[in-house]
């Protein structure tokens, strides 16, 4: 009788839509031909093949690499979303709490007099 391994972790395991490709790759080729054919056609009239042909290439490239991403089992869409906010929104040096609060309500004064200063400008 012919033994087959069943894996533990079925989280892995991605369902395939059609010609064995999972439903993110059948988009991201979809996205790559609409973006690459039209762009290799254009180019063919005004540029050798071979050339046409590259540009073909490079325009696809970054849409196959959004599709095939998978980093830590997360998308390009999550990983790029959290770097982003890593690198931007999150402080590098790390702040006390009463530090950080105090710097916060000193902002929150500052603005309200700023605000205040206008309004009596105003009159």
């Amino acid at each position: 009788m012919a033994y087959v391994p069943i894996p533990k972790d079925l989280d892995k395991i991605k369902t395939k839509v059609a010609f064995n490709l999972t439903k993110r790759q059948l988009i991201g080729f979809s996205v790559a031909g609409l973006i690459g054919i039209p762009i290799y056609l254009t180019l063919k009239k005004y540029l050798p093949n071979d050339i046409s042909m590259m540009f073909l290439l490079v325009s696809t490239f970054p849409v196959f690499y959004i599709t095939f991403f998978d980093k830590d089992g997360l998308t390009f869409e999550k990983y790029f979303k959290y770097f982003y906010l890593h690198k931007f929104y999150q402080p590098t040096k790390r702040v006390r709490k009463e530090v950080y609060l105090e710097e916060k309500r000193k902002a929150n004064e500052n603005a309200k007099s700023k605000s205040d200063a206008k309004a009596t400008k105003k009159r």
